[in-house]
């Protein structure tokens, strides 16, 4: 019997192409995942699936109001977009969405591979019942890789994944100039240079992102979301949440509660507007 952190992920399938195409791009992914294509792109009552894939050739009003709707009603099945036409607009429009993964067919081995990877390190973090950000984003262009600045920040790309991994624990930059055989300072001036603020402030910044992800999807107390993101000192959480958010812990799970309560059911008149112009837009 194959446990529940090895078996292979399972993807649910949305056809919402003209050409009814969808088949051949899960024969892709058929030899790594079990694969579920659903009937008359409707969601199955009570279905579940480590990630939905809505396959479009050229989105259009009905299909991305589709993708909407089944967002707001399993909103923890992420949620994977292919489509052929691609527009700037519309990978914008995606990632405000919050859709987990945007991809442009036809796909390529090495974007396969990739997609393949995160998607593996995600099922097994939610089948953990973890909560982490996964690094799915695409690979580098050569024409950067091969400029000397990007060269110069590779001695930082195994580090920037450890502080990724283990930012709510206690991180000693000095520890990690050693790893990176570096002294200090020169550690320090390249962090900056490299991620554009100062190693403290991205830390900070990856332990408040990780405690709004709480007060905004759980219930635990706003003492122990501290201690989860790594705070030691309840008083300074408090503190540096309000000067990085603007509001207290507390005033910011209120006004995440307010918003839910707020949203409406059917989708707003000026989403529908919204999704037309975007589709308008991919059609000039």
């Amino acid at each position: 019997m194959t446990s529940n952190l090895t078996r292979r992920p399972s993807l649910l399938w949305f056809d919402l192409t003209h050409d009814r195409s969808t088949k051949e791009l899960i024969a892709q992914f058929e030899g790594t995942c079990d694969c579920k294509l659903t009937k008359n792109s409707l969601l199955p009552h009570g279905e579940q699936a480590d990630m939905i894939c809505i396959h479009f050739d050229r989105p259009d009003t009905p299909g991305l109001r589709l993708l909407l709707e089944i967002k707001r009603t399993t909103p923890s099945i992420p949620i994977t977009m292919f489509t052929v036409q691609h527009s700037e607009e519309l990978a914008v429009w995606a990632m405000r969405s919050s859709v987990w993964e945007y991809m442009v067919l036809p796909l390529s081995a090495t974007e396969r591979k990739r997609y393949l990877l995160a998607l593996a390190q995600l099922c097994e973090l939610r089948r953990n019942g973890k909560t982490s950000l996964i690094d799915h984003s695409p690979t580098l262009p050569d024409s950067i890789r091969l400029t000397s600045g990007h060269q110069k920040h590779q001695a930082l790309s195994h580090i920037m994944l450890y502080i990724d991994q283990h930012f709510r624990d206690s991180i000693d930059q000095r520890d990690l100039a050693k790893r990176c055989g570096m002294t200090t300072f020169r550690f320090s001036r390249l962090f900056k240079e490299a991620n554009g603020v100062g190693f403290t402030d991205y830390v900070l910044d990856k332990r408040m992102n990780f405690a709004k992800q709480l007060l905004d999807n759980s219930q635990m107390p706003i003492t122990s979301i501290g201690y989860e993101a790594g705070f030691k000192d309840p008083s300074y959480f408090a503190r540096a949440f309000k000067q990085f958010v603007n509001c207290t812990p507390s005033e910011y799970r209120l006004t995440c509660q307010l918003r839910a309560v707020a949203a409406q059911p059917a989708l707003e008149d000026t989403t529908v507007e919204a999704l037309e112009s975007l589709v308008q837009s991919l059609g000039s």
